[in-house]
C-alpha cells in the first residue's frame, strides 16, 4: 500500500476521478492485486509499473460500468475479508517493493548512463557498485581521486533525480 498505493491514486486521479472514489478505485486495485499475486509470476524483461496501471486501468474501467446503473453499490464481505489477508502477504509485498525497487533503478541508471561520459559512469560504477576504493578506481582509470569521487557523486545525484522523476510527485 506504502509503495503502490499513491501512485494507483494518481492514475486513478488523472482518469477523471473525485477523490473518493479514486480511493475506492484504488482499494479495488489493491484488493485484485493481492488476489492476483498468489499466481502471479515475475518477469524482469517487462514492467511491473505497467501491470499495476493495466489493473488500475481495467479496475477504473469496472468502477465506472458499476456506478452506470442506479443504486448500484459494494457492500461485499469478501472485500473486507479480502483486504483482512493482505497483512499475511508482508513477505510477498517486500519481494514485489525489492522487484519494483530494482526495475525502477534499472531505467534510471540506463538514463543516467546515457547522458554521462563513458568514464563518469565507469568511476561510478567501481566505486558505488563493486566497492573498489577511490585510489583504485582512479588507477584503473587514470583519475585523480577528487575526480573519481566528484563522478560518483554527479551519477549519484542524477540518479536520485530521475527516480523521484519517474516516482512523480
Amino acid at each position: 500500500m506504502r509503495r503502490y498505493g499513491q501512485q494507483i491514486y494518481r492514475w486513478s486521479r488523472a482518469y477523471g476521478l473525485q477523490e473518493a472514489d479514486a480511493q475506492d478505485v484504488t482499494q479495488t486495485v489493491l484488493v485484485k492485486l493481492t488476489e492476483k499475486l498468489r499466481s502471479f509470476c515475475y518477469d524482469p524483461a517487462r514492467s511491473f509499473r505497467a501491470y499495476l496501471k493495466t489493473l488500475t486501468h481495467y479496475a477504473w474501467c469496472d468502477f465506472l460500468e458499476l456506478h452506470k446503473r442506479p443504486g448500484a453499490g459494494s457492500g461485499d464481505s469478501a472485500m473486507v475479508q479480502t483486504l483482512q489477508t493482505v497483512e499475511a502477504r508482508d513477505d510477498l509485498v517486500q519481494h514485489l517493493n525489492a522487484a519494483f525497487d530494482r526495475e525502477l533503478l534499472e531505467e534510471a541508471s540506463e538514463q543516467v548512463r546515457q547522458r554521462v561520459e563513458p568514464h563518469t559512469w565507469e568511476a561510478f560504477r567501481l566505486t558505488a557498485l563493486e566497492g573498489l576504493s577511490g585510489a583504485e578506481v582512479a588507477t584503473r582509470l587514470s583519475m585523480k581521486v577528487a575526480t573519481v569521487f566528484k563522478a560518483r557523486s554527479k551519477v549519484q545525484q542524477m540518479l536520485q533525480e530521475e527516480i523521484a522523476r519517474r516516482e512523480g510527485p
